[in-house]
């Protein structure tokens, strides 16, 4: 994919958008070739909306409210999406469960970020799940989305010593430094065109 066109980013947000910001941070600097196209929330006053403003970045929101059902809101995300003509949708903060309508419009173009190292402590909460294990080690893990709950291929992870005297607070700010590294990372790697996935593995090209 180098060479062509930048790849059109849709990105998935319900507040805050550090991870957002951590993307246009890296655009902005040259390190990742590719254009945010829109960032689309559920959420009217997250706060992601006012950073993809002050970059001139489309913003629609994309409210439950008016929808009988996951699927039937799903569709409507997909049409927005693919109006604006995107290509890799990232899910940034987003705080709903895709149904397998946006899966199947995008296979293998949905990243997410979770903050534990998959497939331990799926789902919410993930650092209080490790504290509470009692493990020596968390992070972040980037992954295609499927259908299930943090289940997809694992692209990218990084490493979070866990200290003796970590709160929650204190762990997640910790993995939060190394997810808007590692995100914008396994962006630039789908836009270059250096990511395989075979079964549930992924590949990394030289």
């Amino acid at each position: 994919m180098t060479g062509g066109q930048p790849i059109k980013l849709g990105i998935l947000v319900s507040g805050n958008g550090s991870n957002l910001q951590a993307i246009i941070d890296a655009i902005e600097a040259g390190g990742l070739d590719a254009r945010i196209a829109c960032v689309v929330s559920s959420t009217p006053g997250a706060f992601a909306l006012t950073r993809a403003s002050r970059h001139n970045i489309p913003v629609v929101i994309h409210e439950n409210r008016g929808f009988t059902n996951r699927r039937e809101y799903d569709a409507a995300l997909v049409k927005i999406l693919r109006d604006h003509g995107v290509e890799l949708v990232i899910l940034a903060g987003y705080m709903r469960i895709l149904s397998e309508v946006m899966v199947t419009a995008f296979p293998n173009a949905i990243m997410n970020i979770h903050p534990a190292l998959l497939p331990a402590f799926p789902g919410l909460h993930a650092q209080k799940q490790a504290l509470d294990y009692g493990v020596r080690f968390s992070g972040c893990t980037v992954h295609f989305v499927d259908c299930g709950t943090d289940t997809g291929p694992i692209i990218l992870q990084s490493v979070v010593p866990v200290e003796q005297d970590d709160t929650e607070e204190s762990l997640s700010a910790r993995i939060q430094k190394e997810e808007h590294r590692t995100y914008p990372e396994a962006v630039r790697l789908f836009c270059e065109g250096r990511i395989r996935l075979e079964g549930r593995h992924v590949r990394i090209l030289p």
